[in-house]
């Protein structure tokens, strides 16, 4: 290599690392080229900082009363990383909104915010989700409670706090309790807190703020009337969830409710049910991924009966099974009238009942999307499904049925009766339907329970005779009520069990028949078709939720069945009930082909009477 190929020795190469210096005069003048080249790129690193921030702060979203630093992704630690974002909000005249979410705030960059913050009276409106991203956990109370104080001493009036995405836990909870008891919260209208970890402790203290907030509002003469509530992703659980019904209930202005992903089961939502039947206004549930299961959707069903204004049900991934989805087909009937979107994916619903909630959901005029996939309809009962919406031309309100899970079979059917489910499928006592609906209300008039009266009929359903049968005619027609389904089920299957050929002992039969079902199907349409749902589980026709022994069936039952749906009381909505049932799952009943024959072939008149 020659020597003109040959770096000089003291030189800096292109990527600004300095040579071995030779000694003397030669390196002294090496030093100050080398300090003054570092010394210009620190400059120059230190200015393209600056000039990021400055980019980055030139991207600021001014108007209409809002100021927005979203999304810029600045890394605010301290007073000075803050101060030119302090300016535009100090020199910014009539602040109504501010928009801090997309970057890291430390707890001096927040007290710096606060302190400009504190003039800021007409402020209504904080957007700051996702505001402290690697921040350690034991900084963000201190932080909140900073720019809580800030827009407490301003005397600000907010309408709109979302601090989503913060992964806050119950200490964060803290951080706002003060703000959200204060006057600066007595007008909020929307809350979001989706995703910040708040835990039972942490849904616990938000609740009693809200409670707080609401009595000491009213006492002021305007009561806190909070409208959209966001709080998905937060492990509240059932005690989490039961202490915001509370609030929910005591504030009853709620037009929406997310609570997706929290672990709740059926007795928290039970709860939940409770305050929803108090917010008349409701228009959005969502409580994706949580576990109803029957006795959660039942009452939740119930408590949907009062509601005129929902628009959108989301109980997807929520294990309302087969039962619960036929009851909330009961609802579609009788209400929710402007209902636009119902998802019921992912729920273990079997083809049968995914059919009587289509059927249910065609028939609501504002209808435009109905979910039901990932549930066990099996590729026959899909392609079932999408004919009989085709055929009404509503193929385009049925979402994609590509995860729909199968057909449960024999041996899943086997393990479920033996109570071998998995653990998030509880072992109900008998009565379980019967505790449910007298908890939520679902009464059908019936007369109050005497001691002597229950015990003839109890020796009755153990051992039905025509002579007992005689003997406590009336006992039974007083007795049977549409609120016990399961009791009333088994009574109907009972005294069907005695019919006969003979002309007088079937009339006697018929003639039990008729009151018992009058009165039972005569209440609302959740009543009966809880009640329908019962007779079929018990006949085998339907897969029930819990442990049941399934009953050994003679003609005679199907027959009085026959009998029934040919009577008046027997309506529209409860033929069309059996009749997608049956001709779904009509091979449970093969013991009594002939008799199934005669029922299917009455409940096919019928249907095309109705139709």
């Amino acid at each position: 290599m020659t020597q003109t190929e040959t770096p000089s020795r003291g030189s800096v190469t292109s990527e600004g690392l300095a040579t071995r210096a030779p000694c003397g005069r030669s390196g002294v003048c090496f030093f100050i080229q080398l300090y003054s080249k570092v010394f210009k790129k620190v400059v120059n690193m230190a200015s393209d900082d600056i000039t990021q921030l400055a980019d980055s702060l030139s991207k600021t979203h001014v108007g209409d009363g809002e100021l927005s630093f979203k999304g810029l992704g600045l890394k605010l630690d301290n007073a000075e990383s803050v101060r030119e974002l302090v300016t535009k909000i100090e020199q910014y005249q009539g602040l109504r909104a501010l928009r801090l979410g997309g970057n890291t705030v430390g707890v001096e960059a927040a007290k710096a915010i606060a302190k400009a913050l504190c003039s800021k009276d007409q402020l209504q409106r904080c957007y700051w989700s996702d505001m402290f991203t690697g921040r350690l956990r034991s900084e963000i109370p201190t932080a909140l409670m900073s720019l809580s104080g800030a827009l407490m001493s301003a005397g600000a009036r907010l309408t709109e706090l979302d601090l989503s995405d913060n992964a806050f836990g119950p200490d964060g909870v803290k951080g706002i309790e003060q703000l959200m008891k204060s006057a600066s919260c007595h007008t909020l209208r929307e809350l979001r807190l989706n995703n910040c970890g708040m835990g039972i402790g942490g849904g616990k203290i938000l609740a009693e703020a809200l409670i707080e907030s609401h009595k000491k509002s009213t006492a002021l003469g305007s009561p806190l009337g909070l409208k959209v509530f966001f709080a998905g992703r937060n492990r509240l659980e059932n005690e989490g969830a039961s202490a915001l019904a509370k609030a929910f209930q005591l504030m009853g202005t709620l037009e929406e409710i997310h609570m997706p992903q929290n672990g709740i089961n059926y007795a928290g939502v039970i709860t939940l049910a409770s305050a929803i039947r108090q917010n008349p206004d409701l228009q959005v549930l969502n409580f994706n991924d949580n576990t109803f299961t029957k006795r959660g959707t039942l009452a939740m069903a119930q408590a949907l009966r009062l509601l005129r204004n929902v628009q959108v049900i989301n109980f997807g991934d929520c294990l309302v099974r087969s039962e619960g989805a036929i009851a909330l087909a009961a609802v579609l009937r009788e209400g929710l009238p402007i209902l636009r979107e119902l998802n019921l994916s992912f729920g273990e619903i079997t083809g049968g009942a995914a059919l009587v909630v289509a059927q249910a959901a065609m028939d609501k005029p504002h209808m435009e999307k109905v979910n039901l996939n990932g549930n066990c309809l099996g590729e026959d009962g899909c392609e079932v499904l999408r004919e009989v919406m085709d055929n009404m031309d509503k193929g385009d309100m049925l979402a994609s049925l590509s995860e729909d899970e199968g057909e449960p079979d024999d041996e899943e059917d086997e393990d479920s009766a033996n109570g071998d489910s998995d653990a998030s499928d509880e072992c109900y006592e008998t009565d379980e339907c019967e505790e449910i609906v007298k908890e939520n209300g679902i009464t059908g008039g019936g007369s109050p329970e005497k001691p002597q009266k229950q015990a003839e009929i109890q020796t009755f359903l153990r051992s039905p005779t025509a002579e007992k049968l005689s003997h406590m005619k009336m006992n039974l027609q007083e007795q049977v009520n549409a609120a016990e389904p399961n009791q009333a089920a088994d009574i109907f299957l009972k005294i069907g069990s005695l019919y006969s050929e003979d002309t007088e002992a079937k009339l006697a039969v018929f003639q039990m028949i008729d009151e018992v079902l009058k009165k039972v199907l005569s209440a609302s349409a959740l009543q009966s078709y809880c009640f329908l749902t019962s007779l079929l589980v018990l006949m085998g026709v339907l897969k029930g939720e819990r442990k049941v022994k399934k009953m050994s069936l003679v003609p005679g039952q199907l027959l009085c069945l026959e009998h029934a749906v040919q009577q008046e009381y027997f309506s529209h909505g409860h033929v069309s009930l059996l009749h997608t049932l049956l001709s779904r799952n009509g091979d449970a009943l093969k013991s009594c082909s002939a008799a199934r024959e005669r029922l299917c072939s009455a409940l096919e008149k019928k249907w095309h009477k109705f139709h």
